[in-house]
């Protein structure tokens, strides 16, 4: 029997679910690439907020790329199981925030009327850094931004301009240095050069907040699912696993109506910086670290590379010795904890986070995740040891070329198959041979790696 409003009768007591009417709420939020991430935190505090009393936040997700999350959710009337684990134990919730999946390439229509319709008044992102289509200059890739969100959302601003509707807070929810500078300034980009004339009303009217997310939520699998099935005596194809510890910070910037996410847990905040820039060099760039050299090693799980003392003494010195010292904290932020919590997190053997689905997308993730923490490095003169054995073992990863999951995997594979380890570096840092560079800006770093 199938997780469905029908069968919610069917559950054992100890799985806790939604108390409020689902269809009484009206759709909110509209969010692009409704993962498992999203569905972890976001839709998460929203189902809190809703139990407490909070309206009009339920969710209308799309999926970009993939109907997968639609076959999954949809079936189910949007509901799914969240279950926190932690050693032992795991705890199980039903989650109600999520009303429908749409499925973009099939119903461009009903996605630009979501975001048109006046009760929507957030649209959300997690679309992962290659989603917003960035240049290597970080300009707007208009061929890229063609196959994202950037034509459905500026056909929706559209309208609801037309309309003479009130403006959206654009909520990006990625992996991105200054996620919501960068949506702004790429949406305005695509706006210039589609509609100029919404040019000053999406200025006027919308805002682009900066967000910082910090929970792991790892790829989940048939055994997972099977696993929750016997204990909770339903199946649940669209199930998330996670674990205990959330953190949402979000800088207070809205052009509407926000939910009351602060009730619940959510920083709302006047400058997310330095959470932002403490999770990406400190969090993400120990994920990375241990992805590239844990996979070297034969590991497949962060909790059985961090058990390794080699490679915990490197992520413990890039998080504390390379990255902290480039941070400045917020009042009462005390990274040293920090970095300590994050090593008790990655040992906890329940979370199973694949290292090779953090080693996905290495050229979009290690600007933000080592580079600037090596630039400050190299400006203050301190060693970055630990970032550069990354950077090693990324690059040995690229020529091994047998699991190498990227947008520019091909080009890097035949590049450093066919003319060597030397032009592999060169393009990324300067692009030489005429190439454009994959991260203009960082040659200072290239002694580091000869």
């Amino acid at each position: 029997m199938r997780l469905a409003p029908d069968t919610l009768n069917h559950l054992p007591p100890q799985v806790e679910r939604f108390g409020y009417d689902r269809n009484a709420q009206t759709l909110g939020i509209v969010h692009f690439g409704i993962g498992a991430f999203h569905r972890a935190h976001q839709a998460w505090y929203s189902d809190r907020a809703m139990a407490a009393g909070d309206e009009g936040w339920a969710i209308s997700g799309v999926s970009l790329r993939s109907p997968d999350v639609a076959t999954q959710l949809n079936p189910q009337g949007g509901l799914y199981t969240l279950t926190e684990r932690s050693g032992n134990a795991a705890n199980s919730r039903v989650i109600g925030a999520v009303r429908e999946v749409l499925f973009a390439p099939e119903q461009h229509e009903a996605v630009v009327a979501r975001i048109a319709d006046p009760a929507c008044h957030i649209v959300s992102f997690t679309v992962t850094e290659k989603g917003y289509a960035r240049a290597a200059d970080g300009s707007l890739d208009f061929a890229a931004a063609r196959q994202s969100f950037y034509p459905l959302l500026g056909e929706a601003l559209a309208r609801r301009r037309a309309a003479g509707l009130a403006g959206v807070t654009l909520l990006s929810c990625d992996n991105l240095a200054h996620n919501g500078a960068v949506l702004q300034r790429l949406m305005s980009e695509w706006i210039e050069a589609e509609n100029p004339a919404l040019a000053g009303w999406f200025e006027q009217h919308c805002t682009c907040p900066s967000t910082m997310i910090d929970r792991i939520v790892p790829r989940s699998g048939g055994e997972d699912r099977d696993d929750l099935e016997a204990r909770i005596g339903l199946r649940d194809e669209g199930a998330v696993f996670t674990e205990r510890f959330s953190q949402w910070v979000i800088e207070d910037r809205f052009a509407g109506r926000r939910p009351r996410w602060g009730q619940h847990g959510v920083q709302l905040v006047a400058d997310v910086a330095p959470y932002e820039t403490a999770k990406l060099r400190m969090l993400n760039g120990a994920h990375s670290l241990l992805a590239y050299c844990g996979l070297e090693a034969g590991y497949r799980f962060v909790h059985e590379a961090v058990a390794d003392r080699r490679l915990r003494e490197l992520a413990t010195r890039l998080m504390t010795e390379e990255a902290l010292p480039s941070i400045t904290p917020a009042p009462g932020q005390d990274l040293h904890a920090y970095a300590d919590q994050l090593l008790t997190r990655f040992a906890d053997p329940a979370l199973r986070h694949r290292l090779d689905q953090i080693a996905m997308d290495g050229t979009q993730k290690i600007p933000q995740r080592w580079l600037d923490t090596a630039i400050d490095c190299v400006r203050t003169g301190r060693r970055c040891d630990a970032i550069v054995a990354g950077l090693a073992a990324w690059i040995r990863h690229i020529e091994q070329g047998t699991a190498v999951d990227d947008p520019h995997g091909k080009t890097l594979v035949a590049l450093a198959q066919g003319e060597g380890r030397a032009a592999l570096v060169a393009h990324c840092f300067d692009g030489a041979g005429g190439r454009a560079p994959l991260w203009p800006g960082y040659t200072r770093l290239l002694p580091l790696l000869r």
